[in-house]
């Protein structure tokens, strides 16, 4: 595990507290637009937090400037989180999160780059992130740039070849600003990872890949700023970041449940996810 660092009280505070409002807003998208993906939605909230409160270099008034950060988010149907992120951020008001889904929106059911601000890369179709990743950080490279490329990886993921062989790629020309998070919440659309098709030993799998490797608790606000630092320093490999998580954090009936995967809210359901989640806050 990687040790916690002394960050200040405030900070860690903030982006704690960053981490539930995205739940809340998660739970509001889903629930109005009645369909979605809420389990993975939840699970990766503190790591989000950290990434766009803290850790990215973006500039929401220039969402295209040419030395930015760029974040990718491969699992793309937990797309609301990634919009939540993008209006709390100043990339569009918080009134557009209500379209989500609607006809004329700015936001997909998938994320789209030619569509929302803020969107590096068209994803759904999953194992791809990385390929994508690899090919922006030789593109910064080749033009001089100094910018860092993230990934977010669902575990389900994982079980695709594809990923692999951007993973190889990434290893071979020593792409030391990818860094990949694994949001490890141990659960897809029908069962767990256990189940379907078993992932461990994980850390050595990517280690094999030639990939520094660190493994935290994903909910731990101090344990994901020291990961990402730590990434951040790395000069001679990729990194990634296992993350260990909850599918549905925060919400008891759907922690650790497939059957919420990919499903909408209804009003009894909202009630009480909203009780839940605004005890944190």
């Amino acid at each position: 595990m990687v040790a916690k660092t002394d960050y200040s009280q405030e900070l860690v505070k903030k982006l704690e507290d960053m981490a539930w409002q995205l739940r809340i807003d998660i739970v509001e998208m889903t629930h109005c637009r009645g369909s979605g993906h809420p389990g993975g939605s939840l699970s990766p909230a503190e790591i989000i937090s950290v990434l766009f409160f803290h850790h990215l270099q973006l500039d929401p008034n220039n969402p295209k400037w040419e030395n930015r950060d760029r974040f990718i988010l491969s699992k793309g149907h937990a797309c609301a989180i990634l919009y939540a992120a993008l209006a709390r951020r100043g990339f569009m008001p918080l009134k557009e999160l209500e379209s989500w889904g609607c006809i004329g929106s700015c936001l997909q059911g998938h994320p789209d780059r030619q569509k929302t601000p803020g969107v590096e890369m068209t994803t759904g179709c999953l194992g791809h992130g990385i390929n994508i990743a690899a090919g922006l950080c030789l593109a910064a490279k080749l033009k001089g740039l100094d910018f860092h490329t993230y990934v977010l990886l669902g575990d389900g993921e994982l079980q695709t070849g594809i990923l692999w062989e951007g993973a190889m790629l990434a290893s071979k020309y020593k792409l030391s600003r990818l860094i990949a998070i694994v949001d490890y919440n141990g659960v897809q659309l029908d069962g767990t990872i256990e189940e379907i098709m078993p992932l461990e030993p994980l850390k050595s799998k990517w280690e094999a890949f030639g990939w520094a490797v660190l493994e935290i608790d994903g909910h731990s606000v101090p344990e994901v700023l020291g990961a990402l630092d730590r990434a951040r320093a790395n000069g001679n490999k990729p990194t990634v970041i296992i993350a260990r998580t909850v599918k549905g954090k925060g919400v008891s009936f759907m922690e650790g449940k497939a059957a919420w995967h990919g499903r909408g809210i209804n009003d009894e359901e909202y009630q009480q996810a909203m009780e839940e989640l605004k005890q944190n806050v």
